[in-house]
């Protein structure tokens, strides 16, 4: 077998017409073995970055089918560790489910959550990224209390998942070792747009993590990798019958991110804002979806009989204090300090601090994308990988989308890693907010169910 054959068959030839016109037409969908020799040859090294470099591109432009995609998730998947928490028969009768978000501005729901529905008695194994462009990070949000590890062994991870409920790491050398090779490929190449890869992206890591089942919240808006719903809804797709053909339970919920979840936007700010949400005083915006998502889990883990009860149930854990005790636990068990964290709430924030005050009368829409770049300023993101965090940089939230403001109120406090940013940062967050004379129409946060 060759590569360049493999190459070939996804790309198709070019088709003149009588007018002289080309068209590429004749792709042909790549067999599971070619797609193991492709994924085979680019970890061990012996077809080349221009080949696969060459391949993805034929992919970005022809796509794949669904069978495909689930070949290739497969291949990336065990081209590494994968992680088993039925092995020899063990734990036969419990539903291990996570939850993927596919980014935003303000997107802490991922902290809460695990806590919620591991204290409703789920086990939810939960492997997370860190921020890049505009999006934050759930591992950098964690790191910001003094002392938490995402750097669990395999053992430890499993060990406390069985054992109180949830653990969240981040993604090992050996877990998904494809995926890391292929997106930086994909980053260097235009390629990342391509739903079948991101697909594969995803799952290959979400799998490894020994999830039975994947309920997974795809934004849609202007702060969302997918700009439209029905872009959105085509990824939903993918990802949930992906999910299916490799004989997981899933679901996927489309939900909005134009404008930015919750009031507090950065790394402490958002543990902060996850403990007022397990505390009873959550957002409205994020803990409707929270709950929308924790329903699915229990149904899916058949802890709950239907999205109402499942709801119910994650409720009941806030208001009966379960959902904290549960969060302070895995802040115990994974490194950090509860008592210490617990003290710090209101009063950790950056030094260097300005403030965003209304220009103008009017009914404000804050955009998320804008908010989320200005974070990146602000040391809250990171542009490349590599690029360092700051914990207690950020924004809170004095007025929201929809809010109506007198000008010279109070819109944002903004919290930068040192003073130049500031100067950067605060034209940005002007820039950001959009005052109209009416109030504009809200939108449903949670758009559709796949």
């Amino acid at each position: 077998m060759r590569a360049t054959d493999v190459i070939i068959k996804k790309r198709g030839t070019f088709v003149t017409d009588d007018n002289g016109n080309k068209t590429l037409q004749g792709s042909q969908p790549n067999t599971k073995e070619e797609i193991h020799f492709m994924i085979q040859g680019c970890v061990d090294g012996s077809i080349p970055d221009y080949q696969m470099s060459a391949w993805l591109m034929a992919i970005f432009f022809n796509g794949m089918t669904f069978e495909e995609t689930g070949y290739l998730t497969s291949e990336m998947l065990y081209s590494g560790d994968v992680i088993d928490f039925h092995k020899d028969g063990a734990n036969a009768d419990t539903v291990y489910v996570d939850k993927h978000s596919t980014g935003g501005v303000g997107d802490k729901l991922s902290l809460p959550l695990a806590a919620i529905v591991a204290a409703c008695g789920l086990k939810d194994p939960m492997m997370s990224g860190r921020a890049l462009g505009h999006t934050g990070g759930t591992l950098d949000k964690l790191e910001s209390i003094n002392g938490f590890t995402t750097q669990l062994t395999q053992e430890q991870f499993m060990e406390a998942v069985n054992k109180y409920g949830y653990a969240m790491i981040g993604q090992t050398p050996k877990i998904a070792p494809a995926d890391k090779k292929l997106y930086a490929l994909r980053d260097v190449t235009g390629t990342v747009e391509s739903v079948p890869l991101i697909t594969a992206s995803i799952l290959s890591k979400k799998i490894a993590e020994g999830s039975d089942g994947l309920v997974f919240d795809v934004k849609y808006g202007n702060g969302a990798f997918m700009k439209s719903k029905a872009d959105a809804e085509i990824l939903a797709t993918f990802l949930v019958n992906t999910s299916k053909a490799m004989g997981k339970k899933a679901t996927a919920l489309i939900t909005d991110m134009n404008t930015p979840l919750g009031y507090k936007i950065g790394n402490f700010l958002e543990i902060e804002e996850t403990i007022e949400c397990l505390q009873g005083k959550g957002p409205e915006d994020v803990m409707e979806v929270t709950y929308a998502l924790g329903a699915e889990m229990l149904v899916m883990a058949n802890l709950a009989k239907n999205t109402e009860d499942g709801i119910a149930k994650c409720k009941a854990a806030v208001d009966s204090g379960a959902a904290l005790k549960k969060f302070l636990e895995n802040v115990q068990v994974q490194g950090g300090n509860a008592d210490e964290l617990m003290g710090q709430l209101g009063k950790r924030r950056s030094q260097f601090r300005t403030e965003l005050k209304a220009e103008e009368d009017g009914y404000i829409f804050i955009n998320a994308f804008k908010t989320g770049m200005a974070g990146v300023t602000l040391g809250v993101g990171r542009n490349k990988t590599t690029d360092p965090v700051c914990p207690d940089a950020g924004m809170i939230l004095h007025a929201r989308t929809g809010d109506f403001v007198h000008k010279g109120d109070l819109i944002m406090e903004i919290f930068g890693k040192d003073k130049d940013c500031l100067e950067v940062a605060l034209p940005m967050l002007q820039d950001a907010v959009v005052y109209t004379p009416d109030q504009s129409e809200k939108n449903p946060l949670i758009f559709k169910k796949i």
